[in-house]
């Protein structure tokens, strides 16, 4: 079939970026990194991206594909021309596949961009087991099969940047330690073999650095190639901590423990006692002048009057925290 690949070019890290178009024959079933072989070994030797293994194992040929980040081993051009027919896209004589380097990191080169940040931030929560205890077993660390399956989600992370590319928290906030360091250190908390637990989660619990820093976009679990689910790991280590900090420790979680209270005691939350309670008399001048527009725009409530089936609600949620389900404690150290 006949496509056109449309890449954007930079020849280097200064230089203005712009659209080189190539017209390829191939079968459906080619994928985008084949499609980038042809070009670079018959047209265009100039060409610069990263590869390693194909098999999308080594995460080195991440980049974005038609508007999200993917491996260009696993995406193959009949795929991409159906997503983009179920957008509405796609329908051109010729269908048109962009590719463009990851986001939220300098471009080296064409597809090629600096990695610096993604692995300094993932340094930054030692990604590594460490032992505080002076008890090493003679020969080993041993596992039973249970302790070593809860470690498979977040262990199936080939590190090809992706989550971070998407991450809206990282565009924003160059502190985030990012979705992809994180996801390891949730396997980091449930391997038997760390003892640094307490550290770890104090770690975590950084405000600007930290999980409460995330803004639960999604992005991360709806590009991740191997369904690690970052997102998901990220609410794990929420979890873990609203289990065992208490209210007054941070905003964050007086913030996250105040709705479950409001919504245990009234049914829906009570947004005149809300922003009160999880700020403080003496910290309300930071919303004083959002809660004046939203009182003089008539958004902010005069009354408050539970809603029906109150004490069915108050049921329901104390009997998921207790179980576990509403907020779940991991089987951490």
């Amino acid at each position: 079939m006949d496509i056109a690949l449309r890449i954007l070019r930079q020849q280097h890290r200064n230089a203005t970026p712009e659209f080189v178009t190539y017209q390829l024959s191939v079968p459906d079933s080619t994928t985008i990194l084949d499609c980038l072989n042809q070009i670079k070994w018959q047209r265009d030797g100039s060409l610069a991206f990263r590869k390693n293994c194909r098999n999308t194992i080594c995460g080195s040929c991440a980049m974005e594909i038609n508007g999200r980040a993917a491996l260009a081993c696993k995406e193959s051009v009949g795929q991409e021309i159906l997503r983009l027919q179920s957008t509405g896209e796609g329908r051109d004589e010729v269908p048109l596949l962009t590719l463009k380097p990851l986001k939220n990191l300098l471009v080296i080169k064409d597809l090629v961009v600096d990695m610096a940040p993604f692995w300094q931030q993932l340094e930054k929560i030692e990604p590594y087991v460490q032992r505080r205890s002076p008890q090493v077993p003679e020969r080993e660390f041993r596992q039973s099969p249970q302790e070593r399956e809860a470690l498979n989600e977040a262990g199936n992370c080939v590190l090809c940047a992706a989550c971070y590319s998407e991450c809206n928290a990282v565009t924003v906030n160059p502190e985030f330690f990012g979705p992809h360091a994180l996801a390891k250190g949730e396997r980091l908390l449930l391997d038997s073999r760390d003892d640094t637990t307490q550290n770890r989660l104090e770690q975590y619990h950084q405000t600007d650095a930290g999980v409460w820093a995330c803004t639960r976009c999604y992005q991360c679990n709806y590009v991740c190639p191997q369904e690690v689910a970052p997102l998901d790991r990220i609410t794990q280590i929420k979890s873990t901590l609203l289990h065992r900090k208490d209210p007054q420790d941070s905003r964050p979680v007086r913030h996250r423990k105040t709705l479950l209270q409001l919504v245990q005691e009234g049914g829906w939350i009570d947004e005149r006692r809300f922003a009160l309670m999880v700020i403080g008399l003496q910290s309300m001048g930071e919303i004083f002048p959002l809660g004046w527009r939203m009182l003089w725009h008539g958004k902010f409530p005069g009354d408050f009057a539970p809603s029906e089936g109150t004490a069915t609600v108050a049921d329901l949620m104390a009997r998921a925290i207790a179980t576990g389900q509403g907020c779940p404690d991991h089987p951490v150290r």
